[in-house]
Formats: C-alpha cells, structure tokens, sequence
C-alpha cells in the first residue's frame, strides 16, 4: 500500500530573530511526500489586550528576558507529536488538536508563537507537497487579485521614539492598473518623503522605525500628513486621487483610562473631542481609513464615528477585535467599524484566522491583512492576502528585509498569475478621495 505523501512525517522547532532582534520561534514540518513547510511567529510591540498569548521565557539571563525556549520545547515534546501522523491537508483538525493540547482560551499553555508558527508551517507543508504555491493551496482558482498595499512611511506612537501620538501615517497607493504599479509609486513617494524630511528638520529625521517608516522629530499629528502630501506631490502623484492617506492611531497607547481622556498632539481630549478631532482631519485631507480611533473597550465611540464615516472613511478595528470571531461579532452587532486588521498570531492557529476573515466578508467588512512590527522573513501573509482576495495588505514601508520581503513574494504571485492578475485597487472605490 502507497503511503500517503501529505501524512505528517516529523515536526521541529527552533529559536530564530525577528527584526528587532527578539528570540522567536521558526517551526519546519516535513510531508511523508517530501514537501517541508517553515513558519516563523512574528511579534507586537502594540498589542490589544485580548490577544492570544505568546509564550516568553521571562530569563534575564538569556536575551533580556526574551528567549523562547519554552516555546521551541513546546513544539517538540507537545504540539509536534500529537499532529505527527496527521494528514496535513486536514487544517481545521489539525489546529483543533493544537488547541486541545493547549487546553487554555488564550493560547497561554502552549504559547501563542508556538501553536501560529505550527499551525502555517503545516499549510506551507501540505502545498509543497500538492506542489502548488501557498495561495492557490488556499484559496483555489479565485485566488488573483493582488490587494492594495497600506504602506506605513512615518513611524509614530509605540513604534518610534518621537512624539507622535498617532502610531502609523500610511500611504495608500489605490488609483493603479496594477499592484507593481501601485507599489511602484510609494516606492517613489517614500523616496520623496525622505529628501522632503531631511531637507525640512535635518538627517536625524530620516531615522526609521521598526517597521521601515521613518521617525521625524515630531509633534502634531496634522505635520506628519502635511509631509506625506508634499511627498506624493513630489512624486508626481496627486493626493487623493491617485494615492490616499490612512492613520493607524492605536488610541489605546495614548489613553488616560484614569482620566478618560485621550493626549494627542499637546492636549488632553474627552471622547467626544477626539471624535471630532477625527472629523476635522477627515475633511481637510483625504484620509480613507483610521485605525483603533479609540481605545480597546470603546465600542461605543467607534460605533459613533463609523455612523458618521459610513460610505466615506472606513474605520478600522485591530485592538478591539484582535482577530477574534467573538470580538467581531460584538463589534457588528453595535456597527461599531466596517474594516478589520486580520493578524494570525493574534488568534494563533490558521483555521480560526480563515475564520474571521470568512465572518468579516459575508457582513460586508472590509479587511486588511497586517504583519507586526516585530516582523520576519516569512512571507506567509502575502499569499494569505491573495488567497482569500483581501481588499488591503499593511506590511511596513519599503525598507528593512523583513517588509520588503512580503512585496516582493506579491511581485512574484502578480508575475506567476500573469495576465490572470488583478489589482484591488481596480474593483474598491474608497471613500474621501479628493
């Protein structure tokens, strides 16, 4: 009797470095056919609160408390020899057997990096073995349109060390015949931003963040948008029009709970102030997303302000929802936002990340498949983007390795999908576009 080439043949794990050189955990598993997956977990420096858990060692001895050993052994002893035998097409019965062997809701036992790292190098196996790019593995013949990219160009909040509240100013290349294009033409606009920045506050400026973006010295939130303008008009680009303009505030990082109050660009603002802080900005430039406006509880504010934006301005949920299904479900039923960030490891398997990308689509949500700032080589998410047709991708700046190396995997799939390739930015027609 033939084996069968997609059984689960043998599980390891190590401990790698993420981009900012923090320990994490790299697992590779190898089909009884020969197909080998690697997965490596990445990691948040602005983490939503209901996230699933990534296991640390907590050492000081060994990488400043950040080493994952725990983790590595947790694979192998743990995670690796309940799956091992297992057919590695059956995704949903896999990553159910991992959370089993967690045992805890939040992934706490196992580790979070262990069981996401596990979880995507089973699917990465499976098509090797069916010797099919990971996309198509996925998502199937439907799998052909390249997502528009949210690029974050200035660093701010819990990603830099200046004094911006607002974490991410994102461009959004969207009024292009295609992704190469598109990417084409925030290449340009970083480039631009970089000549315009140095010229105005001087080399420091030029310094960059942990996701590619760079971190001027700062204050207000209408400078740093004021100077991605400039920037897409040097490229010979018009704002709005051809590329817009996103915010990622990751209010939670600069809420008072305390207090109640938000502190942004010198003030100290009330909810309501802040949601009209918002409203402001969004009629004077053309801002098509804001991300986490407020903080992670405030169903309510985000409700009052996505009624408000609704059809114009998408406002988007990360912290609040944390690739969650129970989350968004509380999110939809308030009509709280009409956009969410889509992060694997927050949810920690790839089955229940499937599932809230399933969940968003069919209530018209828009979604954003998002990387971390403690990001890695793995370039996973950009066929997970393709795979189940997402209207955005956020994957840094186009700088550092470990972000360029999501653009250039989707470069890849545009060029392999050939004339079958699609760009989203053809099919959305975003809102606030002036």
């Amino acid at each position: 009797m033939v084996e069968n080439p997609f059984l689960i043949r043998s599980v390891d794990a190590l401990q790698v470095l993420d981009s900012r050189g923090d320990p994490t955990v790299e697992v590779i598993v190898v089909t009884a056919g020969g197909g080998i997956g690697r997965a490596i977990a990445p990691a948040g420096a602005s983490k939503g609160k209901y996230e699933a858990v990534e296991l640390r060692d907590n050492d000081p001895k060994k990488y400043c408390g950040r080493s994952v050993l725990k983790a590595v052994e947790n694979v192998r002893h743990f995670l690796g020899p309940a799956i091992q035998g297992l057919d590695s097409r059956k995704q949903r019965e896999i990553d159910r057997t991992l959370r089993e062997v967690d045992g805890t809701k939040n992934k706490s036992k196992m580790g979070a990096n262990a069981m996401i790292a596990t979880s995507l190098a089973v699917a990465k196996a499976a098509a090797e073995t069916a010797k099919l790019p990971l996309f198509l593995y996925l998502g199937g013949a439907k799998s052909r349109t390249l997502p528009i990219p949210m690029l974050n160009i200035i660093n701010g909040g819990a990603h830099a060390g200046n004094e911006l509240a607002v974490q991410e100013f994102l461009i959004v290349p969207h009024n292009f015949d295609s992704f190469s294009e598109a990417l084409r033409a925030a290449v340009e606009t970083y480039k631009n931003l970089k000549k315009y920045l140095k010229e105005k506050y001087g080399a420091q400026a030029i310094n960059v963040g942990d996701e590619g973006g760079f971190a001027p010295p700062m204050k207000m939130t209408a400078e740093a948008i004021e100077a991605l303008i400039q920037a897409i008009k040097m490229a010979g680009y018009e704002p709005g029009e051809d590329i817009a303009i996103a915010l990622d505030a990751a209010a939670s990082h600069f809420y008072d709970e305390e207090k109640n109050v938000y502190r942004i660009d010198g003030r100290e603002l009330t909810p309501e102030a802040l949601r009209k802080y918002w409203l402001e900005l969004i009629e004077r430039y053309p801002i098509v997303s804001i991300e986490d406006p407020f903080h992670e509880e405030a169903f309510q504010d985000f409700a009052l302000l996505t009624k408000e934006l609704r059809g114009r301005v998408l406002v988007i949920g990360d912290d609040i929802v944390v690739t969650n299904v129970e989350r968004l479900r509380k999110a939809l039923e308030m009509e709280a936002l009409t956009g969410v960030i889509v992060k694997p490891n927050q949810i920690g398997t790839l089955s229940e990340t499937l599932d809230f990308v399933d969940e968003a689509k069919s209530r018209g949500i828009y979604t954003v498949i998002s990387h971390r700032s403690g990001e890695t080589e793995d370039t996973t998410i950009a066929h997970l983007a393709v795979a189940v047709s997402s209207q955005f991708i956020k994957t840094g700046a186009p700088a550092r390795g470990e972000r360029t190396a999501k653009y250039n995997e989707l470069l890849r799939i545009e060029h392999r999908l050939g004339d079958d390739a699609l760009y989203m930015g053809t099919l959305v027609k975003l809102g606030n576009v002036k």
